[in-house]
């Protein structure tokens, strides 16, 4: 192998080399020799290790601006039509997934039949390429589940004009509840939890619909959430047994309203739940874990990096909070079921909740209002949540796909590190980034444009840092990093 960088490496498909910095050093700007302030720059031929800088801006190095094309789309997203959507949704009086299916006006038909008839108005604009359909099947008896029930999701497929193998997910839940989980009959409004989800996947589905992605966006609105994610299970089954690449999904869950139960306001954060150790985990890659590290490079974890890579700007003017955990203590959403089939996803919540308006009977006690009401949801705060969604999935449609089969080579002691991976297949793709970072670090603090290879020697030891792989195309997005396991 050569110890000189091609020229151009875009035209190879082969191997690259790149130095980095001294290998055994830690990798801050001081050990670079670098100020606080430097960009990230790709390494060129003949340049020194110092090509490779740290972002000194307070952002990821892997931050990716939002183009023209997605500030107009963000644009569109209305906070007047989201407030319609979650009024609209608490008219039907409940939407228990066990209340009445067959009335016109009241219960979880009536509003299931409702949000088809708008998806399928916005697939009307979309010149065929939105559809909008059904997705049933009757649950038997199981927990929170007394009888045999139909239970149905609303799925409005956009699909992609490049890459439409390759699928993106978003959802909110339309079934409610109140203080009795098995209460059917009870006024359940669920304005927050979850028409605000469902308000959301919708607004997308309106502005993305007019639009061309070149991979393929779902949105969907899922039932039996509140009795055991039931509606949300069934879909992620469908997209396995399918055999469908869904690279990617979100669930909002709970994203209405920015002030919390003491009323203390955070109006320009949201929080973005990210498992570590996989849910589908098998015992052969839990060795791997243990014995090479990587509890905090999971593919969910990777999916929250690239929301705040994307979304986290002023284009959406909102903060991503990522929390490592899969989901808030005793509570659980639509993204489990996904990451139960090996597929990344993460949950879209509010900063803080206000447990005194969900899950509860409407009422009043000692002069407090009880109750899931539309008056206690922030319209606009729930439209910049559906701004961070639609930058994280208009960039991943765009953009070529996670790298696959990323791995490092271990079959000889050395000091520096080989990474290897399979090429895309996107006819757009142009080359590939190897990202690094200290392994106490939270976020990738250096990229290296490594060109259209496959192979690339850089001269730092995979002993002491964390590496990735990206993919970028010819219009400058980048997908999501791809963390490398162990090859002989």
């Amino acid at each position: 192998m050569s110890n000189e960088i091609p020229e151009n490496p875009g035209s190879t498909h082969g191997t690259s080399r790149h130095r980095g910095t001294a290998r055994r050093s830690v990798l801050s700007a001081a050990a670079l020799g670098l100020p606080l302030a430097a960009t990230t720059l790709p390494l060129t031929t003949g340049t020194a290790a110092a090509d490779d800088r740290p972002s000194g801006d307070g952002r990821p190095a892997t931050a990716q601006q939002p183009d023209r094309e997605l500030r107009a789309l963000l644009k569109e997203i209305d906070p007047r039509r989201i407030e319609a959507t979650i009024r609209k949704l608490v008219t039907f009086g409940t939407r228990h997934t066990l209340s009445v299916q067959d009335d016109p006006v009241r219960g979880i038909g009536a509003a299931r039949d409702w949000i088809l008839a708008e998806m399928r108005s916005y697939a009307a604009g979309s010149g065929g390429r939105m559809t909008a359909d059904l997705q049933s099947y009757v649950q038997e008896p199981a927990s929170r589940i007394p009888v045999a029930t139909r239970i149905t999701n609303i799925v409005a497929t956009l699909r992609g004009s490049v890459t439409p193998e390759r699928v993106y997910v978003v959802s909110g839940h339309y079934d409610s509840r109140v203080t009795d989980v098995m209460n059917a009959t009870a006024d359940a409004p669920g304005a927050n939890d979850d028409a605000s989800g469902v308000a959301v996947a919708m607004e997308l589905a309106r502005v993305m619909a007019k639009r061309r992605p070149a991979s393929t966006i779902v949105f969907a609105a899922v039932a039996g959430e509140e009795q055991g994610l039931y509606g949300s299970g069934h879909m992620a089954r469908e997209f396995k047994a399918a055999g469908t690449d869904v690279q990617g999904m979100f669930t909002c869950d709970i994203v209405g309203s920015p002030t919390a139960d003491d009323g203390e306001r955070d109006p320009y954060t949201v929080r973005l739940f990210a498992e570590g150790v996989p849910t589908s985990e098998t015992p052969a890659q839990a060795s791997t874990r243990m014995s090479v590290g990587g509890e905090n490079d999971s593919p969910a974890r990777q999916l929250a990096r690239f929301v705040r890579d994307t979304a986290d700007n002023d284009a959406t003017e909102m903060r991503v909070r990522v929390i490592y955990r899969r989901d808030r203590y005793l509570r659980g959403g639509d993204q489990i079921p996904f990451l139960e089939q090996g597929f990344p996803a993460a949950r879209f919540t509010e900063p803080a909740e206000n447990f005194a308006h969900q899950h509860q009977d409407i009422r009043v006690e000692d002069g407090l209002q009880y109750g899931d009401l539309p008056e206690f949801c922030d319209f606009p705060y729930i439209a910049r949540v559906a701004r961070v969604n639609a930058a994280a999935l208009w960039t991943l449609a765009q953009a070529p796909g996670t790298p696959r089969n990323v791995r490092i080579r271990t079959s000889n002691l050395t000091n520096a590190t080989e990474l290897v991976w399979d090429r895309g297949t996107e006819p757009d793709l142009e080359g590939y980034d190897v990202v690094w970072r200290e392994t106490t670090a939270a976020e990738w603090t250096h990229v290296i444009d490594v060109g259209d290879v496959t192979t690339v020697e850089v001269d730092l030891s995979k002993d002491n840092v964390f590496f990735g792989v990206r993919a970028r195309n010819h219009a400058g997005h980048a997908g999501p990093v791809a963390f490398p396991v162990p090859r002989s």
